[in-house]
């Protein structure tokens, strides 16, 4: 018979309904009766035993609530009747010791990647077109529209079909009540032209809104987060657009990318507007420099890498009552096997690690790293504090309406995505990852800031876990999607890569998963499969101003 409700870790006072729970119904776990006294949906709490008023509420083994009122046996886990709490942390003693997952199934196995001369292994290979201010977004765009479908990375045009039906129709005389009857479905059956560098995955031309009217650590900040795109093992080379006079300068730029690698030797165009001249001049030199590049860069080949080049970022976008029970320890179990065969993965999101800061903290290999992680943590929780806010205001509408009624709750489950290995180091924006193992990254909640962050910092492919849905993925990095829930994976098919609802479901383990995700991690970096959110030309970029950003 298939269980109708869990506890996650055997201290928990509450239990989950992994189905919709009616009053009055009588479930049972491990051989106790829990009588319900309210309706539960999936992915909802209820408790377990009786609560006192200011009682704790356990989940995960953690504090994540105190009771607003007395909570008898059975009664729903609402925002109305619990509240945000967590433990205090402090530096503690070392616990490094894991249990290294069996990698005898992958240790001889290897990936298709692009080499570097630095040694670092790309999952794809992108030519790279970016701005130093956002006052050059627009020429940006003028070389996309000349470049991408000329050289055969256009999209297909299946909704500017759908639009062309839609006009034809309308020249016809057809009424607008009939418009809106109308079927304009368009069969996508148009192919992507024949690209003229097929060892060049695409040209990508990132925008952004600052460079300039900030702060000079704004700046320096977006230079720092550039570099990390520019010298990442994705990317072949880079046109650089400045207009000479804003805050990030072109030498910040370039002291940057000497910092992140030393070595640095991919081609590397800059272009300085008012030193240029007209539009036109600045414009075809681009053209033909970035062209120039893209020869150079299709002279690279896929060649067979170890797993131990993987760089995994880790991030949770759209997360629901099911994600800390299924897609987030998934992946913390791909983390862990990854680990152990040498390769490096990010853990970010700070704001969603309120809560679980000693268990991470403990597991820092030495106390340095662990003080750095505790100033980050409340540096940033003191500055949300100081504008009326703070980490307990994290849960989106979304989240809380899933199941996600606290912060506490929502960040004892995400953090399951970086497993149980030690922590090797605390980065802060947007600093380079340089060991392989498990690296703490102070980013935001927000999953677009912190993705974008976290392949600045290396990853060289992301994944990602929702259980709402969402499309979000990166100009130059895999961003392979995990729906935590069959319904979502279903609902929402176009963008979901791998449905971890299998879990819920019984039909699978965390561990079978997690290693079912890591085989297709090795398919998606060998350039064998291509993710949703890739195919779509899901391109988010966001950098962080170092604001309060939760």
């Amino acid at each position: 018979m298939k269980q109708s409700v869990l506890k996650v870790h055997p201290q928990d006072n509450v239990l989950v309904a992994l189905r919709n729970l009616q009053k009055g119904e009588a479930v049972y776990y491990n051989n106790e009766e829990f009588f319900i006294l309210d309706n539960v949906k999936a992915k909802h709490k209820f408790a377990a035993t009786f609560i006192p008023k200011n009682g704790d509420v356990i989940m995960y083994g953690v504090l994540v609530g105190k009771a607003e009122m007395d909570l008898p046996k059975g009664a729903v886990l609402t925002t109305g009747n619990i509240k945000h709490a967590t433990n205090d942390f402090s530096i503690g003693e070392r616990k490094t010791a894991w249990h290294k997952p069996d990698v005898s199934k992958w240790q001889d196995k290897t990936f298709n990647g692009f080499h570097r001369a630095d040694g670092s292994v790309g999952t794809a290979n992108y030519w790279l077109v970016v701005p130093m201010v956002f006052c050059e977004n627009r020429n940006l765009e003028v070389l996309q529209e000349a470049l991408v479908a000329p050289l055969g990375y256009g999209r297909r045009k299946v909704y500017q079909n759908q639009a062309l039906k839609l006009i034809n129709l309308y020249k016809a005389g057809i009424s607008v009540d009939a418009l809106l009857q109308a079927d304009i479905y368009v069969e996508d059956i148009e192919e992507k032209n024949k690209p003229l560098f097929p060892n060049v995955d695409g040209i990508k031309f990132i925008t952004h809104e600052g460079g300039c009217g900030g702060t000079r650590q704004d700046a320096q900040a977006l230079c720092s987060l550039l570099a990390g795109y520019i010298t990442h093992p994705n990317v072949a080379g880079a046109t650089v657009l400045s207009l000479g006079c804003q805050n990030a300068q072109v030498s910040m730029l370039q002291a940057e990318i000497q910092k992140r690698s030393p070595l640095f030797s991919k081609p590397l165009y800059i272009l300085d507007q008012q030193q240029t001249g007209t539009e036109a001049n600045l414009l075809s030199l681009a053209i033909k420099q970035t062209f120039a590049g893209l020869v150079e860069a299709n002279q690279n080949e896929r060649q067979p890498a170890p797993l131990s080049k993987l760089c995994i970022g880790l991030e949770c976008g759209g997360s629901d009552g099911f994600s800390g029970i299924s897609a987030n320890p998934a992946i913390g179990y791909t983390s862990d096997l990854l680990v152990a065969l040498g390769g490096s993965v990010i853990l970010a999101e700070f704001p969603e690690l309120c809560g679980v800061e000693q268990n991470l903290s403990d597991r820092c290999v030495s106390t340095d790293q662990a003080e750095r992680f505790s100033s980050l943590m409340r540096t940033y929780n003191d500055r949300a504090q100081a504008v009326g806010s703070g980490f307990d205001m994290n849960p989106s509408p979304g989240n809380i309406k899933d199941g996600l009624i606290t912060d506490a709750i929502k960040s004892a489950g995400a953090a399951k995505k970086g497993g149980t290995s030690p922590v090797v180091a605390v980065l802060d924006y947007p600093e380079k990852v340089t060991q392989p193992g498990l690296n703490l990254l102070c980013t935001p909640g927000n999953d677009v800031e912190s993705t974008t962050a976290e392949v600045a910092s290396g990853a060289n492919l992301v994944l990602f876990t929702t259980g709402l849905g969402t499309p979000t993925g990166n100009p130059i990095a895999p961003v392979v999607k995990i729906a935590s829930n069959t319904t979502l994976f279903q609902r929402m098919s176009d963008i979901m890569d791998i449905n971890t609802g299998t879990i819920i479901e019984g039909e699978e383990t965390i561990e079978q998963a997690g290693a079912r995700i890591l085989d297709y991690v090795i398919q998606v970096a060998s350039g064998d499969v291509e993710v949703s959110a890739v195919r779509h030309g899901q391109d988010d970029f966001i950098p962080w101003k170092r604001g309060v950003s939760l």
